[in-house]
């Protein structure tokens, strides 16, 4: 009857023994590490990944989860970036020159200026797309109608969001308001939903 007990006791105590090594393992060594691989552009500006400096070029290991990387070089407009790294990945910082330093460094390096200039017009596609798919009635504009045309902007509500945007509604005449909001809900959409400007 006592070793009985005097057995359980040990094999219990053993049981503690391996959970607290593994959970002290697991604590750590922390999160996975994962290669992540950076092409810059100016191929010499400064890097920074959640405050820490780190090649503008190259590969880094990186552990899983969100990380900040902050790109800034003199005479470029800085960048900052949200990374998501869930596995081997690669990232693009690419910085657009905003003044006599930014545009001289270009001519200097005109393939570097080059291929900043096709990641603008991706990212410009890519905005582009995204807004013809939260906005489908951007596909019918600019639309002349009677008594009112249809335009886009910036947003007055959202000024610093590129992702929200106003529809500009020049009225010409008394009528040209209820022809608007007809031609609006012919299409199927709802005006509440939509920033709309009266001009």
């Amino acid at each position: 009857m006592e070793e009985n007990p005097r057995s359980l006791v040990v094999g219990g105590v053993v049981v503690l023994i391996v959970l607290v090594l593994v959970g002290g393992f697991l604590v750590f060594r922390g999160a996975p590490e994962h290669k992540v691989t950076v092409r810059s552009v100016p191929n010499d500006l400064t890097l920074t990944l959640d405050g820490t400096p780190i090649a503008a070029n190259g590969e880094v290991k990186i552990k899983e989860g969100t990380h900040t990387l902050v790109g800034e070089r003199s005479g470029f407009k800085s960048h900052t970036q949200t990374l998501e790294v869930r596995g081997d990945t690669s990232v693009r910082m690419y910085l657009f020159a905003n003044s006599a330093e930014g545009r001289a460094w270009e001519k200097e390096h005109p393939d570097q200026a080059l291929e900043a200039e096709a990641e603008a017009g991706r990212r410009y596609q890519e905005l582009t797309d995204r807004l013809e798919t939260k906005y489908p009635l951007l596909q019918q504009l600019p639309y002349v109608g009677p008594g009112f045309d249809v335009s886009y902007g910036n947003s007055k509500k959202n000024p610093d969001d590129p992702e929200m945007i106003a529809f500009y509604v020049t009225i010409s005449d008394s009528e040209g308001k209820a022809k608007f909001l007809e031609w609006i809900r012919g299409l199927g959409l709802d005006v509440e939903k939509l920033e709309v400007v009266y001009k």
